[in-house]
């Protein structure tokens, strides 16, 4: 082939992804993206370029392509932008499949070595490596987190999507809390007091009264002076409200959207998860039914626990779960765990007594396993006036701001029902990590609000 029809070729080559690659193999493509490591042996070069939607190995040979081509890639650096046209050639050996001979190179904007890339293959140390989390979602495992996150919103999403559920928005901004003011963000609105919400899920009642079945998802926000490797202080929360539903309503609801998302991400980010080295035994049986215990049983299994020297402390009955409780009984089990109908006075003033017992309230915890503990919490709401009433008393709340969700319960109030799902735990879960901060681009915590 002539030298100048060669070249019009590679002009005209189609633009792909990394992602894409296996739809292109034996033609030129051009990648638009970055290096993100280089090899030299000898008279060959072997750059990792990615682009977002992975990584890709190049291979060039000295005679295999122009020497300007060869001298410009072999002086990339770490994170150097560029334009890189090559052939696609199937290769077991590559993590994807494929690799790419080089063919041709623009380089957008070159890395200088007086300033280099700050986070290199090297070990780093968490403190440094979260200083520039900005930086450090470019590296291949932080990006296959961050793709498995988006499949779990969009599958958490889509599941209520095509289940007849509305998405509505509750506001950010709110006059009281769900559950008391001691862990909320206080605002000055505009004069008055507000608070960041930590929970769509009274509005979520409101719409669900109007619409039957609703969801809400969005961020959410915690001031609790945590520091367990569980919690942010910022985070995503998708809430769904059923009206007309009851309890086991809604743990069938729950194992069921649990079950959807994490096989979606095994169908749709396997890639991803073999790159972050997911054991995916550990969720291919996540499926329904899910084991299903009262506090009480949940309770005894804990003591015996701590019996046989599996725990350190005792459990006291009437006490809610703490984290080393959650992480035992959800290790207990190869997929999620229900546990259910906890003392009303260890829960929330909204949820509703058991009419079998009213010293218990129509609740659940989702215990996610591996120890991961809770992902989902919900129940059946107190649908009586007075009921409802008299809790927001007891709690000390103010009556003034709750008139609205009163209301609720004045005008056609019905049993109902729903329950919240943290996005980042689950996704810790999914992917399992260590620190919950991993799983959101930019976290917030105790210590860090930067960048």
């Amino acid at each position: 082939m002539p030298e100048e029809t060669a070249k019009a070729a590679l002009e005209t080559a189609p633009v792909a992804t990394i992602a894409t690659l296996g739809q292109h193999e034996g033609r030129s493509v051009i990648l638009r993206g970055w290096l993100y490591n280089l090899r030299e042996s000898g008279k060959l070069l072997f750059p990792i370029f990615r682009d977002g939607t992975g990584t890709v190995q190049g291979v060039a040979h000295v005679k295999s392509v122009p020497p300007e081509v060869f001298e410009a890639l072999k002086g990339l650096t770490q994170e150097s932008s560029v334009i890189v046209t090559g052939k696609v050639r199937a290769d077991q050996r590559a993590p994807g499949g494929f690799e790419l001979d080089v063919q041709d190179l623009q380089v957008i904007q070159r890395v200088p070595e007086s300033d280099p890339f700050p986070i290199t293959l090297k070990e780093h140390g968490v403190d440094f490596l979260q200083e520039r989390r900005h930086l450090w979602i470019r590296t291949p495992r932080q990006s296959a987190i961050l793709r498995i996150r988006a499949e779990i919103m969009r599958a958490a999403a889509e599941y209520f999507d095509i289940n007849g559920f509305i998405r509505t928005d509750p506001p950010v901004l709110t006059p009281a809390a769900c559950e008391g003011t001691s862990t909320l963000f206080p605002v000055d609105y505009f004069g008055d007091p507000a608070y960041l919400t930590q929970s769509g899920q009274l509005y979520a009642e409101a719409t669900a009264l109007a619409l039957g079945k609703v969801y809400s998802f969005g961020p959410t926000f915690r001031a609790e002076k945590s520091k367990t490797r569980r919690h942010l202080t910022e985070f995503w929360m998708v809430e769904p409200e059923v009206a007309f539903m009851d309890l086991d309503g809604l743990m069938d609801l729950a194992e069921n959207y649990i079950s959807y998302i994490v096989h979606s991400v095994l169908k749709n980010r396997a890639a991803e998860l073999a790159t972050i080295g997911r054991d995916l035994s550990r969720l291919d049986p996540i499926a329904p039914p899910f084991p299903r215990l009262r506090y009480d049983q949940a309770v005894e299994m804990l003591n015996e626990a701590h019996k046989k020297g599996e725990l350190e402390q005792p459990f006291h009955y009437g006490n809610d779960f703490g984290s080393p409780d959650e992480t035992w009984l959800s290790s207990q089990f190869d997929r999620p765990v229900m546990v259910h109908r906890y003392p009303a006075d260890v829960k929330a003033f909204y949820m509703e007594p058991d009419p079998a017992d009213p010293r218990y309230a129509l609740c659940v915890d989702v215990l996610a396993p591996e120890g991961y503990g809770e992902v989902i919490g919900g129940s059946q709401r107190v649908s009586s006036l007075e009921l409802l009433t008299q809790r927001i008393e007891q709690h000390h709340l103010p009556k003034e701001a709750f008139e609205w969700y009163i209301d609720l319960r004045r005008y056609g109030s019905v049993p109902h029902a729903g329950f919240g799902m943290g996005i980042e735990r689950v996704v810790a879960w999914v992917c399992n990590l260590d620190h919950v901060r991993e799983t959101i681009p930019f976290p917030r915590t105790l210590n860090r609000m930067y960048p």
